[in-house]
């Protein structure tokens, strides 16, 4: 029997267990954005089922939410269109359209605005919450494929991909205060979480860039084993976590030590990552999209745990915010695999069971929760 099936056969025996035992689950919504099915599904995360499908005009591919209102945003960028939805009646609000495609959207540390890219012309927007005016506008030097805010600080870096260099934005005076030369062509920049400095990460060279804030200048360049395509950060951002196309790896950065730390077998091919901190054990969890499985790792010492069979094509992932379950999205399969963390114990064939399987819709790509 090939691994796969044998994976396959534990997932479903575990799902037909785990249905005749009464787990509690989190008291809220998951809100997935199904970009084929043109819908965000509102599933019930007490119940695990999805409780509605709201509409919306256009593809989401990102969705927010709100950190202390009951409102969640998904973007639709084809149409440059921002959605607003009621996370407490499970309905559409209102949406604000742009004239023009946009490509990301972030929520201010405050939740006072939103602020998004937007193409032709190429502009950084800040969009002002509750009234859904544009209130700075920052001119981009080139076309860009992704940014990122520094806490709660005025700043943002912008990244063009191998077209430009990326740049720092002092979000106050709505304009580019610095160039980030490093020698690369850096298609992905990220704040450290004190943002005292940025990591630009150089897929074909396989490096990392550390620069200061706010003079651009660079700090150290760090050599990597694997492609920077996929980041996702510890949750006090002490460590971070990269994994590349091509590559069965994960490379273990310590951004203050400005270290590369170890490189680790984790799955196959791995993409999409997110991390779970509990009393006992703080874990990384890894997708394969082509093996469809999740890598379960622990991060003190760096040792695989366990390996659990999803769905087709798993990558997005997000863990509730009790630390309770991870949610992955299986995109060609249409469902969120559910994973109960207080499942995963270490033994001799490293294999954890899938807690729940809902079907959410068309191609899910990305999700937030939101509690009730």
């Amino acid at each position: 029997m090939r691994r796969r099936q044998f994976l396959a056969l534990s997932a479903a025996a575990s799902l037909e267990s785990c249905s005749k035992t009464k787990v509690s689950g989190f008291p809220g919504y998951a809100f997935v954005a199904n970009q084929e099915g043109k819908a965000i599904a509102a599933v019930d995360l007490s119940a695990f089922a999805v409780a509605r499908h709201i509409p919306v005009d256009g593809r989401p591919s990102e969705i927010l939410a709100h950190p202390t209102e009951q409102k969640v945003f998904a973007l639709t960028p084809e149409n440059g269109a921002i959605h607003e939805i009621d996370s407490a009646n499970l309905k559409f609000s209102r949406v604000w359209k742009a004239g023009q495609s946009l490509t990301h959207i972030r929520l201010s540390a405050d939740g006072h605005t939103i602020w998004t890219l937007a193409k032709n012309p190429n502009r950084l927007l800040e969009l002002r919450l509750p009234d859904w005016k544009v209130s700075r506008t920052v001119p981009l030097p080139a076309t860009s494929v992704d940014f990122d805010l520094a806490g709660e600080l005025d700043f943002a870096v912008v990244s063009f991909g191998p077209t430009a260099s990326p740049v720092l934005i002092d979000l106050r005076q709505a304009k580019v205060i610095a160039k980030l030369t490093g020698d690369g062509q850096y298609s992905i920049a990220r704040f450290q979480s004190n943002s005292k400095a940025i990591m630009a990460g150089d897929p074909d060279r396989k490096l990392l860039t550390i620069f200061s804030i706010p003079e651009g200048r660079v700090v150290s360049h760090l050599s990597l084993a694997v492609r920077p395509d996929y980041w996702c950060f510890k949750n006090d951002g002490g460590q971070l976590f990269l994994a590349g196309e091509g590559s069965g790896t994960v490379a273990i950065i310590y951004p203050y030590r400005t270290e590369v730390a170890e490189t680790i077998l984790a799955g196959r091919a791995p993409r999409g990552m997110t991390t779970v901190t509990t009393p006992d054990v703080d874990y990384l969890f890894v997708a394969s999209p082509q093996s469809g499985d999740v890598t379960i790792m622990n991060i003190a010492n760096h040792k695989v745990i366990a390996v659990v069979a999803v769905g087709k094509n798993p990558g997005f992932l997000m863990p509730t915010p009790d630390n309770e379950f991870v949610l992955v999205l299986n995109q060609d399969s249409g469902d969120m695999a559910v994973i109960r963390v207080k499942s995963i114990t270490r033994n001799r064939a490293k294999l954890a069971p899938l807690f729940n399987l809902i079907p959410v819709g068309s191609k899910p790509v990305a999700a937030v929760v939101k509690k009730v």
